[in-house]
């Protein structure tokens, strides 16, 4: 991070660390899936390739990353259950929460051709996320127990729903018939009128629901001399049964067991106060401006991998700033965004009520839809490469109250802009001279902004080279909404019409005068 003298507003962020003994559950849903699901025309009332998909991203995430022990999902949501112990990303709720749901709706996009070769994703699909946190093994299989009954109330009304709407009923007759009836009443009209039977004719993977659990396998393999060498191999699982809060399922897998621990005893239903604990959502404070602010994960070896340039690659800018611009044609709420490299922060309106100001709705809302436009706009820009692995961003929300305290932040990530780029810029033309990465490194330790420019000069031969590069490395980019002129003709003859636009603009917004000729950005009387 750059020092300078705007970097107290880090002291805004505030720590949402999950404390121990809590048991850490990240749990996703689709946003606006019932959209999206009719727009890319699901079949109804389960779509078995549409399931199949979300298990596949979950298998990934399980796969991706060794913490998250269990999982279990139906439908369009998905919770991941980490282990007790877990010190994964220092168990910052934020962190943990915002990565998975990017990285599951990254691969999601990269899976989307192969589940549906016929479809093609003709808008991005994105999810919301939020951790829950379970006191003790009992509030964890309380948790588990609701989500499975709603898996089985939903599927049996959807399932109902759906046999009248293809009998010929209209949707509003549908529902009345619906309205208050209970799981047996539910069983009889599709037998009686369906002849379906629920349990033995509707697969278990709508009624059940899918889990996926690491286990650890023990190899033995022998040397030439025929000593034994044992090694643990680590493997994912996927199982279905139809009470996975029961003791019998959850205490005969020895890996949930040893990281999680035991049921004690069988549960009938959960407790409505754990329902409402799992329920709550804490608020951002009101009337303050909220900054979404997103960093690429493991980027530096997600560029190696795809031969990014250095020390810039202007066509993964250009996706980066394609992307923002499409958060906020989305979020309308989103007055500004600023972006540099592989990180990006939204500013939202002062009067925001996005999501009711729940931090977690609003961050992973928003780096989830970043996540699938990545994906997805991703041949627009590097036609002739694969992506080879999902990329997938980080996310926090942090609130500063005044216009002024916002300005600071914002002139904190340029100036880290410049300090970043003139040192990499600096570091690439001394490895490109010939210099090993650890000469460069030791050569550049404890240089300032005047014997870089220097070393710059002499290395290009160029005077002033470094302000000779292109604004979008010096000055990073600036997204905002932006008035459109159009002359048009009428009957009356010539006339002047505006619309908003988004712009893209790579400026200096450290200094007054940018805001002075945007004074709309920051009004708080919007």
């Amino acid at each position: 991070m750059a020092n300078s003298k705007y970097e107290y507003v880090k002291s805004f962020e505030v720590e949402d660390e999950i404390m121990l003994p809590n048991i850490i559950i990240v749990r996703i849903d689709g946003r606006n899936f019932c959209r999206f699901s009719k727009f890319h025309e699901f079949e109804k009332p389960n779509d078995m390739k549409a399931l199949e998909l979300m298990n596949l991203c979950a298998d990934a995430v399980v796969e991706k990353f060794p913490d998250v022990i269990f999982s279990y999902g139906f439908s369009d949501e998905y919770s991941f259950v980490l282990k007790k112990t877990t010190k994964f990303y220092q168990r910052r709720a934020s962190k943990i929460h915002s990565l998975i749901v990017s990285f599951f709706t990254s691969v999601y996009v990269t899976k989307w051709k192969a589940q549906f070769p016929q479809k093609d994703l003709r808008y991005a699909p994105s999810f919301r996320s939020r951790v829950i946190g379970c006191a003790s093994i009992e509030v964890l299989q309380s948790y588990l127990l609701w989500r499975q009954s709603e898996c089985h109330l939903n599927n049996q009304y959807d399932t109902c729903f759906w046999q009248l709407i293809k009998s010929g009923k209209p949707e509003n007759e549908a529902e009345e018939m619906l309205k208050g009836s209970l799981k047996q009443d539910r069983n009889e009209l599709l037998y009686q009128s369906f002849n379906i039977n629920y349990k033995k004719d509707i697969p278990e993977i709508f009624r059940q629901g899918t889990c996926s659990l690491r286990t650890v396998e023990d190899i033995v393999k022998y040397k030439e001399d025929g000593s034994a060498v044992k090694r643990c191999k680590r493997k994912f699982t996927r199982v279905y049964s139809e009470n996975i809060a029961s003791r019998r399922f959850w205490n005969d897998q020895l890996c949930l067991v040893k990281e999680l621990g035991q049921f004690s005893e069988d549960l009938s239903k959960t407790k409505s106060e754990y329902v409402k604990s799992f329920q709550y959502e804490s608020r951002l404070m009101p009337s303050t401006w909220i900054v979404v602010r997103i960093d690429g994960c493991h980027f530096h070896s997600f560029s190696d991998v795809h031969q990014f340039e250095k020390p810039n690659d202007a066509q993964a800018l250009n996706l980066m700033n394609s992307c923002a611009a499409a958060v906020l044609e989305e979020f309308k709420d989103i007055v500004f965004a600023y972006g540099v490299s592989d990180e990006y922060s939204f500013v939202l309106d002062k009067g925001s009520t996005l999501c009711e100001r729940h931090a977690s709705g609003i961050v992973s809302g928003v780096v989830s839809l970043f996540s699938s436009m990545y994906a997805m706009k991703w041949k627009d820009f590097f036609p002739h490469k694969e992506m080879t692995c999902p990329a997938y961003f980080d996310g926090r929300a942090v609130c500063y109250p005044s216009s002024e305290i916002l300005r600071d932040y914002l002139a904190w990530r340029q100036v880290d802009c410049h300090i970043n780029n003139q040192y990499n810029t600096c570091f690439w033309m001394l490895v490109k001279s010939g210099k090993s990465k650890s000469d460069a490194q030791n050569y550049l330790k404890g240089t300032q902004t005047r014997e870089k420019n220097e070393l710059l000069d002499q290395l290009s031969g160029i005077v002033n080279y470094y302000n000779t590069l292109p604004p979008v490395f010096r000055h990073g980019s600036s997204i905002y909404w932006d008035k459109e002129v159009d002359m048009v003709d009428d009957e009356e003859g010539a006339a002047i019409k505006s619309h908003k636009i988004v712009v893209v603009k790579h400026c200096n917004i450290i200094e007054t005068s940018f805001w002075e000729a945007h004074p709309e950005i920051l009004d708080e009387k919007r």
